[in-house]
């Protein structure tokens, strides 16, 4: 299943591919170097309209769908960004936007939408912690009943963008595993403010993605209030895969473009570099195989990942579609990035390639925000029907 794409999503791919190119290479080397989150561009998405295209047009989105978001990352990727580009828009209009759009009160989503897709506000979500990563069901972060509210206590790790987010996507249980007879019950959503009392974040030094900071927060006796729910109480669970499932197509979308990215600097050096008898050493088969192969893997993910973005728009499932995606462009990615470093052999190791770059960023994504372990568990029990090993 491949959708051919409408001239509107044409058109909003190439506004996306405008916007990035003002903001190319050497923009994305500073920020790095400096760790910088980049503002003038992400003000630039939102001011372009790029931000709230999934959203409804009652608050200044478009009212288009997720087959339009995958391509304004993909392209805003591969115009320079890679594939930390997709975080930016996994924080905004998927952790955000997607929650408050699908599960928000009417007074929530008239009060943030507006500010999401005008770049006012940014979001974070708080979902991993140190003993529940793809094991989200023992995450024990807990919101205790107070009064018509709750109190949160507990910790998270790998929080992206907290320093930056004014309002967090909190996950937490609200009952205890002994108190429900499903595992998935339990677990309720709330949006709430960054800086609250007893809410605290410290960051953690990384290899890359350093234009997005990662924290771990502590929760102290935090005050929820009752407006913060976010959809049903203790019913968090269900809710939270429909955001998982979409935070999976905007990461291989920036998958995508980083591999395209690569693959076009790695060409552009390999058909002007001469060493032996003045020839192109991208007219050697032992460069051009490796390049050809990643940029069937790296293809073969998009179709993938527009399958998966066309089928949420259609409101069916589309959770092993999104994982295929992932699984595909996230280990194409690391291979096209490192493929290409290869390729410019000593110069795809100075900063000024842009490649160790692309290369640092894309290897996260083997691993975040699912492990390419999970996503074959769940091809295997899922896909193919074998039992589960765990």
């Amino acid at each position: 299943m491949y959708l051919p794409l409408s001239d509107e999503a044409r058109m909003v791919a190439d506004t996306a591919r405008r916007v990035g190119e003002r903001f190319g290479l050497e923009y994305w080397r500073e920020k790095d170097a400096t760790k910088s989150f980049p503002t003038e561009l992400w003000q630039a998405i939102c001011d372009a309209g790029l931000c709230g295209v999934a959203l409804p047009e009652t608050y200044g989105g478009s009212g288009l769908g997720m087959v339009e978001m995958a391509l304004i990352v993909e392209a805003l990727s591969e115009a320079g960004g890679g594939s930390t580009l997709g975080q930016l828009f996994m924080c905004n209009p998927i952790f955000g936007g997607v929650s408050i759009a699908r599960f928000g009160s009417e007074a929530m989503k008239a009060d943030l939408l507006p500010k999401l897709i005008s770049g006012e506000v940014k979001f974070c979500m708080a979902l991993t912690e140190p003993d529940a990563g793809s094991n989200s069901l023992e995450l024990t972060t807990f919101a205790a009943r107070d009064g018509d509210g709750w109190r949160v206590n507990g910790r998270k790790i790998w929080i992206t963008g907290v320093d930056t987010a004014q309002k967090m996507l909190l996950v937490a249980r609200t009952k205890k595993p002994d108190e429900v007879s499903r595992r998935t019950d339990g677990l309720s959503l709330f949006l709430i403010d960054v800086e609250r009392e007893g809410l605290s974040s410290a960051p953690i030094e990384k290899l890359g993605t350093n234009t997005l900071s990662s924290s771990n927060v502590f929760f102290t006796d935090v005050r929820v209030e009752p407006s913060e729910l976010l959809g049903e109480l203790d019913g968090g669970w269900r809710q939270l895969l429909d955001v998982l499932n979409t935070e999976r197509i905007v990461t291989t979308a920036g998958l995508v473009g980083a591999g395209k990215l690569a693959l076009k600097l790695a060409v552009e050096y390999a058909n002007q570099r001469k060493v032996f008898a003045g020839r192109p050493i991208g007219s050697y088969q032992g460069l051009q195989f490796p390049l050809a192969q990643s940029y069937a893997e790296i293809e073969c993910a998009a179709v993938m990942n527009n399958k998966a973005a066309a089928l949420f728009d259609a409101g069916l499932p589309n959770g092993s579609e999104a994982n295929i995606a992932k699984l595909i462009a996230a280990q194409g990615a690391s291979l096209a990035t490192e493929r290409a470093m290869q390729t410019l052999g000593g110069m795809g190791y100075a900063k000024e390639s842009h490649l160790e770059r692309l290369w640092r960023d894309a290897r996260l994504f083997k691993f975040a925000p699912v492990s390419e372990e999970m996503v074959l568990n769940y091809i295997a029990t899922q896909n193919l029907g074998m039992p589960r090993s765990y």
